[in-house]
C-alpha cells in the first residue's frame, strides 16, 4: 500500500492509498466512497482485490476522512465538487499513470452517483454499483421514510445552520460533513428529481454512459429500495447496460450486510461476487 497526495485543480489536496499487486493482471479498480465513509472502511477489500493481481485505489472526498481540514466550518465542498473536482483528480491521474490497464469503477452509494459529474466516466470498461439509488424519500421503505423527513427535513438543517457542518456521526450517518455536501445530501433525499437535481446545476455526462454496470442491492440494507435502484438506472444512468444481484443475508457469515458492511472483512467470502464478474470476462 502506497500513501499519496493529490492536489485537485483548485488546490484542495486529498489523501489517496494505492495498492499494487506482485503480479499484475492489467486490471486496475477506482473505489468512489459512500458518503461519510472514510477509506480504510475499503482497505481490506482493495487488499483482496490485489491479492488478485488488481491494482485497486482508495480515497478521501475534500472534508472526509485524511482529506478533513482542522476546521470544518464554513470548508468549502460539496457533492457536486466531489464528483467535478475530487473524481476528476483521480481520473486523470489514472490516465496519466495507467493508460493500457483496463478500468473498472466501483460507486458505493453517492459514489456511483458521481460518476455523471465527471466526463471521464467514459474510460471506464465496467462499473460496480453497491448500495446505490435515488434516494428521494418516495422510494423508501415508511419507516425509514419517517426518519429521512426528521432527519434531513428538521435535524439536519438545523444543526448544520448552527454549527456551519453536519455533526452526521451524532446521528450515525458517518463522518460529519461539509456544509454544502449536507445540504447536497439533504436534495438527494427531499428533492423528487434526486440525483438528478444536483447534475442540473453542473455540467452532466451521466447520459453519455453506455458501459455494462453490475449493481448489487443488499437484502437488509434499510436505506435502499428495489424502487429506488430502478429510478437510477431508469432515468439517471439509462443508456448503462445494467444486471442486478440481491445479496441475501443467509450469504453473510454474521447475517448482516446492510448499507456499509459488504466490505466488512468479517464478510469477505462475499467479495467473490464481485471478483467473478470482473475476472470472468
Amino acid at each position: 500500500m502506497e500513501n499519496l497526495e493529490l492536489i485537485t485543480k483548485d488546490h484542495a489536496q486529498l489523501a489517496v492509498h494505492l495498492f499494487r499487486p506482485e503480479k499484475s493482471n492489467g486490471k486496475l479498480l477506482l473505489i468512489n466512497s459512500a458518503t461519510g465513509v472514510r477509506q480504510q472502511v475499503y482497505f481490506s477489500f482493495a487488499r483482496f482485490f490485489s491479492e488478485h493481481g488488481f491494482t485497486v485505489i482508495t480515497y478521501d472526498y475534500r472534508g472526509i476522512g485524511l482529506s478533513k481540514p482542522e476546521n470544518m466550518k464554513g470548508f468549502k465542498a460539496s457533492m457536486r465538487i466531489w464528483g467535478s473536482e475530487d473524481y476528476k483528480t483521480l481520473t486523470q491521474y489514472i490516465k496519466t499513470e495507467f493508460p493500457a490497464y483496463t478500468k473498472y469503477g466501483l460507486g458505493h452509494s453517492v459514489g456511483a452517483l458521481i460518476l455523471g459529474m465527471n466526463e471521464d466516466s467514459m474510460m471506464f470498461d465496467q462499473f460496480i454499483f453497491v448500495g446505490t439509488q435515488n434516494a428521494f424519500v418516495g422510494n423508501l421503505k415508511f419507516r425509514t421514510k419517517i426518519e429521512a423527513y426528521l432527519g434531513f427535513g428538521i435535524a439536519q438543517p438545523l444543526t448544520t445552520g448552527l454549527l456551519g457542518y453536519f455533526p452526521a456521526n451524532w446521528f450515525g450517518l458517518g463522518e460529519s460533513l461539509p456544509k454544502n455536501c449536507a445540504y447536497d445530501w439533504r436534495t438527494l433525499i427531499l428533492n423528487r428529481k434526486s440525483t438528478n437535481r444536483l447534475l442540473e446545476k453542473m455540467d452532466d455526462y451521466s447520459k453519455n454512459l453506455t458501459q455494462k454496470v453490475f449493481v448489487i442491492r443488499a437484502e437488509d440494507d434499510a436505506w435502499l429500495t428495489e424502487k429506488g435502484v430502478l429510478s437510477l438506472l431508469n432515468s439517471t444512468y439509462p443508456n448503462l447496460k445494467p444486471s442486478y444481484r440481491l445479496v441475501k443475508t443467509s450469504e453473510s457469515d454474521k447475517k448482516e450486510i446492510g448499507h456499509i458492511n459488504f466490505f466488512r472483512s468479517y464478510n469477505k467470502k462475499l467479495w467473490n461476487i464481485i471478483l467473478n464478474e470482473l475476472t470472468d470476462q
